[in-house]
């Protein structure tokens, strides 16, 4: 029997224990009107971990039950939503035995991005098993809360062969003429990505994927960062400056827009 409490006060043992474990995953994403953008993709994004974590299914049917009366419970329609599959009964001293998987879902006030541009510091760090948006975030916050130690506003990730892959929460897309390009190294494939290349094809725009070095980015002539959160504009990159982040970012937002809010 486990007891634990946080500032003096019992808590939930079986939640906290599956925190102190940290082994699941998770994705975030807006509610406006109680609508979201890409849902189908958020879904694919939950149920691909819960298979390579739990050797599991999620039944969707529930987990919009789960969503909603969440949702409901809060009284907002309006909110930033958090969906982490994790599970009570695992225990890492066995890692492969089958185990039931939790949802917690949790609801929060809407996000918001930045107004201003932003200037984030080129750091090297791979992110572990990129292909999940599992819930070991501690190196991506500490590579942030160094970047901004030193006077910037978020950390660019920079592979061992000196490639742009992602940001600390985000991807990343360049301007290079009329193009936008997607950097291609070894990262975590956001929703927000895969929405804008989608809106950016409907709308017949010019993209591009490929290495992209980091000493190739005086050649881009504008930076956005993109996530579930939305897109805000980078100024600069190092001591790499950007003049047309403005306008890579007005085509970025009409690209988005082509993706409809569906009810939850």
């Amino acid at each position: 029997m486990t007891a634990v409490s946080c500032n003096g006060q019992p808590v939930d043992a079986g939640l906290l224990d599956a925190a102190l474990v940290n082994y699941g995953h998770f994705t975030s994403l807006q509610v406006r009107g109680g609508a979201v953008q890409g849902w189908a993709l958020h879904l694919r994004r939950l149920q691909q971990g819960t298979r390579e974590l739990f050797d599991a299914e999620l039944d969707e049917v529930r987990l919009l039950g789960w969503l909603r009366q969440a949702l409901q419970r809060s009284g907002m329609t309006d909110a930033s939503l958090r969906i982490t599959v994790f599970s009570r009964a695992f225990d890492f001293r066995q890692p492969s035995r089958a185990v039931p998987v939790d949802v917690l879902a949790s609801v929060a006030a809407p996000a918001t991005v930045p107004a201003d541009a932003r200037a984030v510091l080129p750091v090297r760090y791979q992110r572990d098993s990129p292909q999940l948006k599992h819930v070991g975030t501690f190196p991506l916050f500490r590579q942030r809360r160094l970047a901004m130690g030193q006077g910037f506003d978020d950390a660019l990730f920079v592979d061992a062969a000196g490639r742009v892959s992602e940001g600390s929460t985000w991807n990343i897309a360049f301007l290079a003429g009329e193009e936008v390009v997607w950097p291609q190294a070894e990262a975590l494939r956001g929703t927000a990505e895969q929405l804008l290349v989608a809106g950016l094809q409907r709308l017949g725009r010019a993209q591009a994927w490929r290495e992209v070095p980091l000493e190739a980015l005086p050649g881009f002539s504008g930076a956005v960062a993109c996530n579930a959160t939305g897109l805000w504009p980078l100024a600069r990159v190092g001591d790499c400056r950007f003049a047309e982040s403005a306008a890579l970012l007005e085509r970025l937002r009409q690209a988005l827009a082509q993706e409809p809010w569906r009810p939850l």
